[in-house]
C-alpha cells in the first residue's frame, strides 16, 4: 500500500525508503527520552520516555489532561520540550516547526480535524502539495489522484464537493487520507474512530494493519479498550503528565489493571448504573417526520427515565434529536411535553419549554471556543441576568462559580477560555448551561465522545442525578457498552427508522447489533 505524493513543483515525490534490513522490528524507530514540557504554572510532561518500533501499533491511553496530546504536539513540532531528546531511526531530531516534522516523515491525525471546509475534498487531500503545470493548478491530475485515494479508503465521495457538506465521519476519513498521502514513517492517530461508523472503522483498521506490515511506526491514542485489544501490540498509560507503565497488549492484559493505572484508582463498574423509580410520561413523540428520517418516528419517555438511542452512523438518531429540539423543522407529527402539545419553531422555544440538546459535535455546535467558561455557561440563561438590555455581569460570575463548584469543572476560573479545557470539562460546562435553566428533558447526543474513562464516570453520575431529580434523559450513543450500561431501555434506529425498543434486560450486545446492522 505504498503511496507517492506530489511536491510543490507538481512532480511525484518517491515514497520514503523501507526500513534498513539490518535492523529488526524490535529496534525502536521512534525514541523519546526524558521529554519535559512546561506551560505557565503547569508541568504538562514530566520526564517521559517512550519508544515505538517498526511494524508496531503502540497504544496510548490516559485521562484527558494526562499528557497524550502534549506528547503528540512535541512529535509534530507544535510544542518544544524544555528537556529531553527525540530520535528517529537512531538520529536525534529537533522539530522547531510542523513543517520540519512532516519533512522528517511524521504525520499526526488529530481528533479535532484540520480541514478547510470551503475547499473541495480533492483540494483538502492534497493541501500543500497541489499538482500544477507551469504554476497553474492541474485540476485533472488533482481529481485523478483524489479519486485513487478515496477508492483506497473505500469512500464513495465526490472529490469535487466541498468538505463542509460532508458528515463528521466522512471528514475524518478525508483527514486520514490527507496524512497517508505523505507516506510518513511515523503516523500518530488521535482518537481516529470517535466519529466513524462500524464500516469506516473496519476500513481504518485495515489501513493501519497494512501500514504496520510495511514497517511503519504507528501511535494510536484511544479511550476505547476494545480497540487496544484488537489493534495494538503494546499500550502505554499516561497519568498527570507521567508515563505510568507500558504493557504488552492482547488477551493477557487485565482491563481492571489498565483502568486503575489510568485513573489512579480501581473502577469496578465504570458506568455505575443506579436504578430508580420512574414517574409519569414526560415526553411523547408522535409520528415525527423530517430531514434524515425515512419513516415517522414515535416513542415516549417517562420522568426519571434514561432512554438510550443506538444505531450506526447515518441511522438518523442525531437528526431525530434536532427535530425534537426545533433545530430542524419537522414536516409532520407532533411533540407532547408533560401532557401538552408543543411546537418549537426554534431551539429558543424548546429551551423555554424545558427541552435542551447537548449536540454530537461539541466543538462546532456546543461551545464558543474563544469565549470564556462563564460566557458559554450563561449563554442560554443570560436573559435572566439582564434588565433594560443591560447584563448583570456579577450575577453571571456568581452562576459560573456556583456550577464550576457543583460539577467540579477543572478550570482556573470562569474567565478561562473554554477551548483550553478538556473534552470532559467542556461537556460539564454545556450541562451546567442547561442546569441553570428549568429543563425537564435533556437530549444528550454522544455525551462522552472523546472523553476519558474517569471523566465519563463523572458525566454518568450527573446523568443519574438528573434522572433521580425527575428529569428525562435521552442518551444517543454509538458506544454499545455505554448505551447498555447507562440507560433503562434502548431504542434502536437503522436507516432513518426506529426498528427496536428494548428494556434493559433484553438490551444485549447481540440483540442491539442484529437490529442496527443493515440487511
Amino acid at each position: 500500500m505504498t503511496v507517492s505524493h506530489t511536491g510543490e513543483t507538481g512532480q511525484a515525490v518517491p515514497p520514503a525508503q523501507a526500513p534498513s534490513p539490518t535492523l529488526t522490528s524490535a529496534d525502536p524507530y521512534l525514541q523519546l527520552d526524558g521529554i519535559t514540557v512546561r506551560f505557565p504554572g503547569v508541568l504538562a510532561l514530566d520526564q517521559v520516555s517512550l519508544d515505538v518500533r517498526r511494524g508496531e501499533v503502540h497504544g496510548l491511553m490516559g485521562e484527558n489532561g494526562a499528557g497524550k496530546s502534549t506528547l503528540l504536539k512535541v512529535l509534530s513540532g507544535v510544542n518544544q520540550p524544555a528537556a529531553g531528546t527525540l530520535s528517529l531511526d537512531g538520529v536525534e531530531q529537533q522539530f522547531v516547526t510542523t513543517k520540519a516534522a512532516i519533512a522528517a516523515g511524521v504525520a499526526i491525525i488529530y481528533q479535532e480535524l484540520h480541514l478547510v471546509p470551503e475547499l473541495t475534498v480533492a483540494e483538502n487531500l492534497m493541501l500543500g502539495a497541489l499538482p500544477n503545470r507551469f504554476g497553474v493548478l492541474d485540476e485533472k491530475a488533482l481529481i485523478a489522484r483524489a479519486v485513487r485515494e478515496l477508492e483506497r479508503l473505500g469512500e464513495k465521495i465526490d472529490p469535487a464537493q466541498q468538505v463542509k457538506n460532508l458528515s463528521i465521519g466522512q471528514r475524518q476519513m478525508i483527514e486520514i487520507g490527507k496524512a497517508l498521502m505523505r507516506d510518513a514513517r511515523v503516523i500518530a492517530f488521535d482518537e481516529p474512530t470517535s466519529s466513524l461508523s462500524s464500516r469506516e472503522t473496519v476500513q481504518l483498521f485495515r489501513i493501519i494493519r497494512a501500514l504496520k506490515a510495511e514497517g511503519r511506526a504507528i501511535i494510536y491514542v484511544t479511550h476505547r479498550m476494545d480497540e487496544v485489544y484488537e489493534l495494538c501490540d503494546r499500550v502505554t498509560v499516561f497519568r498527570d503528565g507521567r508515563r505510568i507503565d507500558t504493557f504488552e497488549a492482547g488477551d493477557g492484559l487485565d482491563r481492571d489493571r489498565l483502568i486503575s493505572c489510568m485513573v489512579g484508582r480501581s473502577i469496578a463498574d465504570v458506568y455505575g448504573y443506579r436504578s430508580r423509580e420512574l414517574g409519569g410520561l414526560q415526553l411523547e413523540v408522535r409520528d415525527l417526520m423530517g430531514h434524515g428520517l425515512r419513516e415517522p418516528a414515535s416513542f415516549t419517555a417517562r420522568k426519571g427515565e434514561i432512554v438510550g438511542f443506538f444505531g450506526l452512523v447515518g441511522a438518523g438518531r442525531s437528526e431525530l434529536m434536532k427535530l425534537i429540539y426545533g433545530a430542524v423543522k419537522p414536516s409532520a407529527g407532533e411533540i407532547v411535553l408533560k401532557g401538552k402539545r408543543v411546537r418549537f419553531a426554534t431551539p429558543r422555544d424548546a429551551v423555554r419549554a424545558g427541552v435542551s440538546l447537548c449536540p454530537e459535535d461539541r466543538k462546532q455546535e456546543g461551545i464558543v471556543s474563544i469565549a470564556s467558561v462563564s460566557d458559554n455557561l450563561n449563554i442560554s440563561c443570560r436573559r435572566h441576568f439582564s434588565r433594560f438590555n443591560v447584563l448583570n455581569r456579577r450575577k453571571e460570575a456568581q452562576t459560573a462559580k456556583e456550577f464550576i463548584g457543583k460539577l467540579s469543572i477543572k478550570t482556573r476560573n470562569g474567565e478561562t477560555p473554554i477551548g483550553t479545557l478538556s473534552g470532559g470539562n467542556q461537556q460539564k460546562v454545556i450541562l451546567s448551561r442547561w442546569l441553570a435553566e428549568d429543563i425537564d428533558v435533556f437530549l444528550m447526543d454522544e455525551p462522552t465522545r472523546g472523553i476519558d474513562v474517569g471523566a465519563r464516570s463523572e458525566i454518568y453520575g450527573l446523568l443519574y442525578g438528573l434522572a433521580e431529580a425527575g428529569r428525562t434523559v435521552i442518551v444517543v450513543s454509538s458506544d454499545l457498552a455505554e448505551v447498555i450500561g447507562v440507560t433503562d431501555r434502548v431504542i434502536v434506529m437503522k436507516e432513518g427508522r426506529i426498528v427496536g425498543n428494548l428494556p434493559k434486560a433484553q438490551a444485549t450486545p447481540d440483540a442491539l447489533i442484529k437490529l442496527a446492522l443493515p440487511r
